[in-house]
């Protein structure tokens, strides 16, 4: 993982410093900028490098008879990488070996060059210099965050970044859209006689980029339409018995997803797929909200509200101390259960259970920052999400070998952080679905199912990934694996999730039988809740509406 940065033109260079440092921070092992003229253009690109791979940083752009790639990604099958050895090396091999652009092109339309997205390139960017062409994407389900730049009369250059360096008057960011692979032809803009004028530049970039792109590269998964029939059993009342017409797709999903697990975290340095003798944090973040602490100090007027905080602080072994009180906030209950369970099912394994706790003097001076990290999206709902991401990705908190002993100060080295996002747009775990089969039946469910996938590259993984590389660490997604994605779109809806069934059982339905199989019998019954209701980073001082624009 790395962050990469290109830019065509001169913009202001204190503006390349901040988005070249804002990268640098991505890939905190290496990097490297590469800067060249053409006629009266400048071009630069640089990368920096996060080692997860091979036995030493790597620098790059790499970079071989004039072609330049800027690699910000994994590929996880499809080429044969050794453990020594650098997967973006071994792809830019690929990609030599192919004689034109046309043919690369063409390659990753069929799908069988390593470049498929399946592969989780993430974002690529190449030139090649018999053609002086600039070439850039995402992948298809936009797990990696790249910007784009486009020029205009005031702003009159082109930019692309991994990540923002914040708001500022000298670019206008926004989320590359995924699903094409984009060309921008800079030979031509080097040749023009009209080159040096900001209008002609600000037209050609954008003609190049937008009416030249190449044809779409991939598709996303498309969700199996048959109906359930009319008599269409109920699976069970709850989770202890696995009706034989779904014990087949209940083992398939453990092996996709133990499959998923292991490409993505073999090799890593010092991590996991994962040998016993190495430990596994868990990050549990809770915040200190000034809401939720005056209503503990002067009571909820809502009788049910109180009732409901009563009973969840009734969660672990005894009362928690003042000293933890402020932070035991539903996230952690629910962790501290969990964490007996995964201790009874490996008792060998050292988990260390991270506490994350953050003080609201901490989150309200770290607020502009991660505006920053998460720009160009806006809204109260992003930053209660963008700050949880952020602490909890620091891994700065504290460990108790028993819960009852004093914490230990504790830093977490990970270097990569596994993310169970997808699970409740694949396998029907949101209210939604289930609002959706009360109004219209099974059809309206499959036809949610289908834009929750469609909708996926547009929502929070660019985001995400900002916010979270920013510590030089990256997430990844078991769920998002490709070849998990296409074998539940192609699983029957009732397959998936009964919305006949109560919550906390028909909703994401085949994850909690196979969640139940594997011994995790807390996790499997639990009721899905927001990140940000979790931790308490929501609405730390009053109740502004997640959809509301930051002031």
């Amino acid at each position: 993982m790395c962050g990469i940065f290109a830019r065509v033109g001169s913009p202001p260079e204190l503006v390349n410093q901040k988005l070249r440092g804002a990268n640098a921070a991505r890939g905190p092992d290496a990097c490297k900028s590469c800067s060249f003229s053409l006629a009266q253009l400048e071009l630069e690109l640089f990368s920096s490098e996060l080692r997860l791979r091979g036995t030493h940083p790597v620098v790059q752009p790499h970079e071989r008879d004039g072609n330049i790639l800027c690699w910000n990604g994994e590929v996880f099958a499809g080429l044969n990488i050794l453990r020594d050895e650098n997967d973006g090396i071994q792809l830019f091999d690929q990609l030599h070996l192919l004689s034109t652009i046309d043919l690369i092109r063409v390659r990753v339309l069929q799908r069988d060059y390593p470049v498929r997205f399946s592969l989780s390139p993430r974002v690529t960017q190449l030139t090649q210099a018999t053609v002086q062409k600039l070439f850039f994407s995402r992948d298809l389900l936009g797990r990696r965050s790249l910007l784009i730049h486009k020029p205009s009369l005031e702003n009159p250059y082109f930019l692309l970044t991994s990540v923002s360096a914040g708001s500022n008057p000298r670019y206008s960011l926004e989320e590359l859209e995924t699903g094409y692979i984009y060309c921008l032809d800079v030979g031509a803009l080097s040749k023009s006689e009209n080159a040096s004028t900001m209008h002609w530049l600000c037209f050609v970039v954008l003609a190049n980029v937008w009416t030249s792109r190449s044809a779409a590269y991939g598709q996303l998964a498309r969700v199996n339409t048959t109906l359930p029939p009319n008599d269409a059993p109920l699976p069970g009342p709850g989770l202890d018995i696995i009706p034989g017409w779904l014990e087949e797709s209940v083992d398939e999903l453990i092996s996709q997803l133990d499959q998923s697990v292991m490409l993505q975290v073999r090799d890593v340095p010092q991590d996991l797929h994962v040998p016993p003798d190495q430990p596994i944090d868990l990050l549990n973040v809770a915040f200190e909200n000034p809401r939720k602490v005056k209503i503990q100090q002067e009571g909820n007027i809502d009788p049910n509200r109180r009732k409901k905080q009563k009973n969840s602080s009734n969660g672990t072994n005894g009362a928690p101390s003042a000293h933890v009180r402020e932070y035991m906030v539903p996230d952690r209950i629910t962790g501290l259960q969990e964490i007996e369970e995964l201790q009874k099912l490996c008792p060998k394994r050292v988990w260390n259970f991270v506490e994350v706790n953050v003080p609201y003097h901490e989150s309200h001076a770290a607020r502009q920052f991660v505006e920053g990290l998460m720009s160009p999206v806006r809204t109260v709902m992003d930053l209660s999400l963008a700050i949880a991401l952020y602490f909890a990705s620091r891994g700065i908190g504290q460990i108790r070998t028993r819960q009852e002993d004093q914490p230990i100060p504790y830093v977490s080295p990970a270097k990569v952080l596994i993310n169970g996002l997808g699970s409740d747009e694949l396998l029907g775990g949101y209210g939604r679905h289930r609002t959706a089969f009360n109004v219209r039946g099974w059809h309206s469910v499959i036809e949610e199912l289908q834009l929750e996938i469609d909708r996926i590259p547009a929502r929070n993984l660019g985001r995400d990934d900002r916010v979270i590389s920013s510590h030089g660490k990256e997430t990844r997604h078991p769920f998002l694996s490709l070849d998990v994605v296409s074998f539940l779109a192609n699983l029957p809806v009732q397959y998936k999730m009964d919305p006949r069934l109560p919550p906390g059982v028909g909703d994401k339905m085949l994850l909690r039988l196979a969640s139940r199989k594997l011994g995790l019998l807390e996790a499997s019954e639990r009721k899905k809740r927001a990140m940000q209701f979790g931790s308490h980073s929501a609405r730390m001082e009053g109740d502004t509406k997640g959809d509301a624009p930051l002031e």
